[in-house]
């Protein structure tokens, strides 16, 4: 992990199309501009954890299903 130091205003780049801005800080809390092309998909970490998530329960085969392709499967078979 890099770790930078950054005063209000003071900016980050990152591959010559993203940048990061440090827009203020109160206490323990930091607010942070980010400019980036509109093809470049930007997430809080705990909403990228829950749409990941999401995505593998949706792929994820049901029980039920799969028991039933084998029903289906072995009477074909007969």
């Amino acid at each position: 992990m890099l770790v930078l130091s950054r005063k209000k205003g003071e900016s980050i780049i990152i591959q010559d199309q993203i940048e990061l801005t440090v827009l203020s800080v109160e206490g323990d809390t930091v607010k942070i501009g980010i400019s980036a092309p509109k093809h470049v998909d930007i997430f809080r970490k705990e909403v990228y954890l829950s749409i990941q998530e999401t995505n593998r329960e949706s792929v994820a085969p049901v029980q039920s299903d799969l028991n039933a392709l084998i029903e289906r499967l072995r009477g074909s078979r007969k």
